[in-house]
This record gives structure tokens, sequence and C-alpha cells, in this order.
């Protein structure tokens, strides 16, 4: 097939970056493969964090034409009309926020009038973690000019259809992202290159209100000390630090904890998960998430909340725990149990033995048979 992938690719950072990148490799496998790119993504204004690019020295980048500016109408028009001369049998466009509906919407518009391409949204997150007012009608309007969908949790995949009527949805949980090991540490390298000792616990990515930190900062404080462990908690602060380190010092609990508050470089992320007996993600509200199949790559267990598709990928007791959100009591008995059990051999081996359901080549296929379902339909 002929597919063209829309969405964020290197130069730009995170997830949804990585994610169209890993795909597109996937894909040329077996396909023909374009990216079409974003000549500005965010805003400045809109834009919380340092920078929206990504200055890695191993950066994850694939081929791609810089096209479409979020602000600029004209630009939509370009990318469409560069996937109509592409003659594009799948067009597979990444959705994860309500803020690019209006460039989606006219793209899908003017390759549904002028080809015979299909349009496959891949949804991140159905709605966003942080609403507004407007979000279900742009939603409405951007998923609107989609053939079919493909989630990555049963709870965007419901959402979706009380959203788009008459929705064709096929899921698909999120795949690994492996790549991030390059074999430059072992457990205990990794540990003396933190300088960090004993037991050492992980939250990782970018600190949103969502995604439960002070839930997690009070169960430490119940656990952390008795287990002789220390908390890393590695990423970017979307909102403001001194809100977790007033917190911190409250919790008597500051020797610790240690606050790497930046993005972390692709080549230093195997560094710190290497280093991790186990990983946390406290998240009050989720769909899914990168930071499990990031773990799970490196065949550490994880402890989630029941929010979202988190328990659709995590196996409560065999690959990780699922506790109840906003519950510290609940997270620091699955930490205490984690350690108790001496579980993570076991849990370990059962990632490994799960991780053909996290493979992009059944990413790819998902798609592959969507667009030949709406084919046959038609």
């Amino acid at each position: 097939m002929n597919v063209c992938l829309v969405g964020p690719a290197h130069p730009y950072r995170g997830g949804i970056a990585h994610f169209t990148s890993m795909l597109a490799k996937s894909f040329a496998v077996e396909h023909r493969v374009d990216v079409i790119n974003f000549r500005r993504l965010y805003p400045s204004f809109l834009f919380p964090g340092k920078t929206q690019y990504d200055d890695s020295t191993s950066p994850l980048a694939v081929p791609s034409r810089r096209i479409i500016d979020s602000m600029n109408p004209l630009t939509y028009l370009e990318a469409a009309r560069w996937i109509e001369r592409g003659r594009a049998d799948l067009v597979v466009i990444q959705w994860w926020h309500p803020f690019f509906a209006p460039a989606f919407r006219v793209i899908c518009s003017r390759v549904r009038r002028r080809t015979r391409s299909r349009i496959v949204f891949l949804c991140h997150n159905v709605l966003p973690h942080e609403p507004s007012p407007f979000d279900r009608a742009l939603v409405r309007m951007g998923l609107g000019g989609g053939h079919a969908f493909l989630v990555q949790s049963g709870e965007d995949g419901r959402t979706l259809e009380a959203l788009v009527a008459g929705a064709k949805v096929g899921f698909n949980p999120h795949p690994i992202y492996d790549w991030f090991d390059m074999k430059r540490y072992d457990a205990d390298g990794a540990r003396r290159a933190l300088d960090v000792h004993g037991r050492v616990l992980l939250f990782f990515g970018l600190v949103r209100s969502y995604k439960g930190l002070s839930v997690l900062l009070r169960a430490f404080a119940a656990c952390g000390e008795r287990l002789g462990a220390t908390l890393l908690v590695v990423g970017e602060f979307y909102e403001p630090r001194a809100r977790y380190e007033e917190l911190i010092a409250q919790l008597g609990i500051g020797e610790r904890v240690r606050l790497v508050d930046r993005y972390v470089p692709n080549e230093e992320v195997e560094v710190y998960f290497k280093a991790a007996d186990l990983v946390v993600l406290p998240y009050l509200t989720a769909t899914q998430s990168g930071v499990v199949q990031i773990a799970f790559s490196f065949a550490k267990p994880v402890v989630v909340t029941g929010v979202g598709g988190l328990p659709d990928v995590v196996t409560d007791g065999e690959t990780g725990y699922v506790v109840t959100p906003d519950d510290p009591e609940a997270l620091a008995g699955a930490i205490e149990r984690f350690f108790a059990e001496n579980a993570a051999a076991r849990m370990s081996a059962a990632i490994r033995a799960d991780l053909d359901r996290f493979s992009w080549r059944r990413c790819v296929r998902a798609l592959v048979e969507l667009a030949r379902e709406g084919d046959e339909t038609a």
C-alpha cells in the first residue's frame, strides 16, 4: 500500500512524535510510506514547557515533509495536496488534542472529495486530559472526517462512539517503545551512574496534575523509609514545582526523593529505567500511557491506577499491580507487596512473555485491516 502518516515527528519531542516515527519505520517494512509533519506544532503561547524540540544526541528521526502550520489554514490545503499527489491508499492521522481539529478536518474534507484514500485516525486521547468547554464540538469536527478509528483503550473507544455517530472503531494496545535500550548500562551500572542505592521507585514523564504525583508522595511517605527506598521523579514540571517541594518538606521525605526537572533526552531514558525496581503511575485519569510501554520494554513491573486503559495492558498481580486511584494507602500497599513478595523476577518474565501483544507489527496490521474493511464495505 501507499501509506501517508500525518502527525508530529522529529525535530519535535515527546511520545506522539516518537510514535509517528516508530509507526513509519514499521509500515516501511512492507509498504511505501510518506510522513507529513508540522512546520509549527503549538504556538508558543499555548506550550507550557521549555521547548517543543528534541535536543537528543540520538534522535528518533524519519524522513518527513514539514508542511502543516497549526495557525495557517493555507498549509492545511498544502498538506492535502501532497496526499493527493502521493496517491495514498491509507492516510493515518495521529489524534491527541482537539486543538488540531480544524487542520485535520480541512485535510480530510479535501482528501475525501478528491481521492479514494481511506482515512484512519489513530487516537491517543479522544478527549484531552485537561478539558475545556469546546472539546466535544472540536472532537466531532476533527474526527468527523475519518473513515475509521483505531483506539488504544476501551474507554477511548466508548467515548469516541458516543461522540461520532456510526464510528467504525478498532482496538490495538499502545505498542512498546523498545528503542530506548541502547545497551549502555546494566542495573548496577545504572545505579552507580545515578548514585542511588537500595530499592528504587521511578515516576517518569511530564509532571501534570492528572498524573497524581502528590498521591505518590503521600504513599511514599508511608513506606519509603521502611523499605529503604529512593523515589526518582524524572520529567519536566508543567505546573509549579514549588507545590511539590513544599509537600515533600511537609512529609519529611526530602532525603529520599530526587527531582529531575527536565525533559529527558532519548539517550538518558535507559539509565533511569534500568536503575529502577518498580515504575509507578499514580494517575488520577488516563486513556493509556507510553510510560507503561517504556517500562515493559525494559521488563520493569509497574503499579498503575485503575483508570482509562491502564488496566487493559497491566495484568494485576502478574505484570504489575492495579490499585484504586487517589488512594495513597492502596498505592503504598502495592509497593510494599512488590518487595515483600520479591516479585521482580517473576513479573519481568511475565512481561517478556506478553510483549508480542504490544508489537508495532500488530499495530500496523490493525490499521491496514481497518482500511481494507472500509474498502470492502464502500
